[in-house]
């Protein structure tokens, strides 16, 4: 048995513990947040954060989180009461097909919790692992950028209200 806490909610699993965790995420737990991308951890459609680093979730074993906390996009708002850094994105239409767009979420909300105020430069430097397709790079930025600042934490809380 291994035991995952998702999300602040603790799960006794009885997986075989080679099994990758995003698929334990997507499978058993039905938090189908995290997508399957490339499965070689290549474009970070997976990307979750386990502890308080964004991890390919298609390559970690599932024993390697036992104890471990994993957040997925889940964890950070609703479609009825999106999350700062999710209403960021939605305010710059960073998404056009939006498969990447959790794992872009998930890997700029790791970011954000060690830089409050990160540099273009550190963005796109943290982003580097995680691929879209579409090209919305310039708006995936300027959400990060969006979301860091304070106001948009505000801007977040009112309109939950």
């Amino acid at each position: 048995m291994i035991t995952l806490t998702v999300n602040n909610m603790s799960h006794e699993m009885d997986v075989d513990p080679s099994t990758p965790l995003l698929y334990v995420l997507r499978n058993q737990l039905q938090l189908n947040g995290a997508k399957f991308g490339c499965g070689l951890g290549q474009c970070g459609a997976c990307t979750v954060i386990v502890g308080d680093e964004p991890v390919f979730s298609c390559l970690l074993p599932v024993a390697a989180c036992d104890g471990r906390a994993v957040r997925t996009i889940e964890s950070l708002g609703s479609v009825e009461h999106p999350g700062p850094l999710q209403r960021a994105f939605i305010d710059q239409q960073a998404a056009q097909c939006g498969y990447c767009i959790a794992g872009m979420i998930m890997r700029a909300q790791a970011l954000l919790e060690r830089e409050n105020a990160p540099t273009d430069e550190q963005i796109r430097e943290h982003l580097q692992p995680n691929l879209c397709r579409c090209g919305t790079h310039m708006r995936i930025v300027a959400a990060i950028r969006q979301a860091a600042q304070p106001a948009s934490g505000q801007r977040a809380a009112e309109a939950q209200s």
